[in-house]
């Protein structure tokens, strides 16, 4: 007997808020990020999208990311900027289902702690 698949009608839709959710908690678990950067101008800004760190788009299955950190101190930066790049967009493609076009990081400041005085 022949298998058939089921095409089971309707379509599931998400939001750019959960993207951008997925995006910054994956960024955030990444070793060396501090925090997340306020995205400035842009269409994000006015929507209240950018103030999470993250700039979603998205053109049928494919999503565009950028990403707007601050790192800690004493990391390597390059290092750091590929593991991000990898945990979006390994994060996006398991639990959306969704082809990433890129995903863009943005090092807006470094993170110093103050010394302790003695």
């Amino acid at each position: 007997m022949a298998k058939t698949t089921e095409n089971t009608p309707g379509k599931t839709s998400v939001s750019p808020d959960v993207l951008v959710t997925i995006a910054r908690l994956s960024t955030l678990s990444v070793p060396g990020v501090s925090r997340m950067a306020p995205v400035s101008g842009g269409v994000n800004r006015l929507f209240r999208r950018g103030q999470d760190g993250v700039r979603i788009e998205t053109d049928d299955n494919l999503v565009f990311a950028d990403v707007y950190l601050i790192v800690k101190q004493d990391v390597n930066i390059r290092e750091v900027s590929r593991n991000v790049q990898k945990q979006v967009s390994r994060a996006l493609r398991e639990m959306v289902g969704m082809e990433i076009g890129f995903v863009n990081i943005h090092i807006e400041d470094i993170d110093y702690e103050e010394a302790n005085a003695a």
